[in-house]
């Protein structure tokens, strides 16, 4: 049986229509990222994860998303052009979507029925600075910011998802990598 996962339609940042089920079989981390985000610098994790772990079957996926102030306005180009020449990302990104809301892509909604909460870092105060700041989820599971990742496994299965402060280097998203790639 396939996986829905796999066989949910995303579009390229090139503009090709396509699913995922060409990871089938590797360990993803999708990530929802934007360019004019404090959290932007996260960007050269995620390229050195996908360098370090590449040839063991891990593929990063980066999906462009304006719905946090605003913080990825450009066009599937400029987002392109900005990634290559700033971090020199390598990674497979694909075209700008909505994360939360009436809009959310198929894809997220499917991941965040899969894992409706995400693991922080202990003590780290970004959910509630996020709140001070006006910035409340409308509901519970809603992506909370930029670069929330959610872990997928070999067998297409959401393995874990973490919250945006925490960055892809930190042990306990390097620890859970490892165990998916041991699988």
């Amino acid at each position: 049986m396939q996986n829905s996962l796999l066989n949910t339609h995303v579009t390229t940042i090139d503009g090709e229509v396509t699913t995922l089920e060409k990871y089938a079989g590797k360990v993803l981390l999708i990530v929802n990222v934007a360019s004019r985000c404090g959290l932007t610098p996260q960007y050269e994790q995620l390229e050195n994860i996908q360098k370090a772990w590449a040839d063991q079957g891990f593929v990063v996926l980066g999906f462009p998303c304006n719905q946090f102030m605003g913080q990825e306005p450009g066009s599937e180009e400029e987002i392109k052009t900005y990634c290559a020449s700033t971090w020199g990302i390598t990674f497979p990104m694909f075209s700008k979507i909505d994360v939360n809301g009436d809009a959310r892509h198929p894809l997220y909604q499917k991941l965040i029925a899969a894992a409706p909460t995400a693991v922080a870092p202990e003590k780290s105060g970004f959910y509630e600075r996020m709140v001070s700041k006006g910035r409340t989820p409308l509901y519970p599971d809603d992506i909370l910011w930029n670069f929330e990742k959610f872990l997928v496994g070999r067998d297409g299965q959401v393995v874990q998802r973490f919250s945006p402060d925490m960055t892809p280097e930190d042990p306990i998203v390097m620890e859970s990598i490892k165990i998916a790639l041991a699988k």
